[in-house]
């Protein structure tokens, strides 16, 4: 009997110790959050308080949105999309690959797992607009340097995803695809992707969705889409039509969003 007060006693002096490493963990976070706040100037209250009547000022000039040129936007509208499913194939089309060779039970080796996690890496620490820029310096003005910028950006992303999802598959179908004989092409083929395609259809699709609104901000720099449309506005100071760009761009990005949940619920 004493035994098992004893093993009881134990279980709930363990719990109350994780109780209070994970309470000890969210205060830990708690603080850099606030000090993170802080460093930033958030809780600057004076300089809110300065701020208002310009913010007021900017808003009264945001209303009503001008849809007089709305004829002009839509060519970059469909370029802009045009982009997002572009950037999208491509990295699709580079990750995959890059991913198993970064999963762990996929990799031939562990020098090659760790050069290609490394790579990607370095491609999700460059952001799409510096990519952007430079693309825009290399190959001109429009919308390749955008889907380059896009791709490149998002095989790191996507193919740290992909390889995560590859990483934690059911390791029994893979041993009984070896103990038979196959070759590695073919319990990647029979054995992993049978198990990871729907995960992998998600982030691509998830990856799409976020690839219209980048696109948008690309344009900012050149690479063509609405977001030169909006730039455009912003110099001139048209901050009506600034306005009604934003509201296109919401128009098209909740139309993107309901077509990819539509496409997740469709492949499941």
């Amino acid at each position: 009997m004493k035994s098992v007060s004893h093993t009881f006693d134990a279980i709930l002096e363990e719990q109350r110790r994780s109780a209070l490493r994970g309470v000890g963990l969210v205060g830990l976070i708690v603080a850099a959050c606030v000090a993170a706040l802080a460093a930033t100037g958030f809780f600057d209250a004076q300089r809110f308080l300065e701020s208002g009547p310009a913010i007021g000022t900017l808003a009264s000039e945001m209303v009503p949105p001008d849809f007089s040129r709305w004829q002009s936007w839509l060519r970059p509208l469909l370029d802009t999309l045009a982009m997002s499913i572009a950037g999208t194939a491509l990295a699709v089309v580079f990750s995959l690959p890059l991913a198993l060779l970064a999963a762990p039970n996929t990799s031939p080796h562990p020098t090659i797992y760790l050069a290609v996690r490394t790579f990607l890496a370095f491609l999700r620490s460059v952001p799409e607009i510096i990519l952007g820029v430079l693309f825009v310096a290399a190959v001109g003005f429009g919308a390749l340097p955008g889907v380059l910028a896009l791709a490149l950006h998002s095989v790191g992303m996507v193919g740290k995803f992909y390889a995560e999802a590859i990483e934690h598959v059911d390791p029994k179908p893979l041993e009984a695809a070896r103990a038979a004989g196959a070759t590695p092409l073919q319990v990647i083929q029979h054995a992993v992707l049978p198990q990871v395609l729907p995960q992998l259809t998600d982030v691509t699709i998830y990856r799409w969705e976020y690839h219209f609104r980048a696109s948008a901000v690309l344009g900012i720099v050149g690479a063509g889409g609405i977001g030169f449309e909006l730039i455009s506005a912003l110099r001139l100071l048209n901050y009506d039509q600034v306005s009604a760009i934003l509201l296109s761009i919401l128009a098209c990005v909740v139309i993107v969003d309901t077509v990819g949940a539509y496409l997740r619920k469709s492949l499941k």
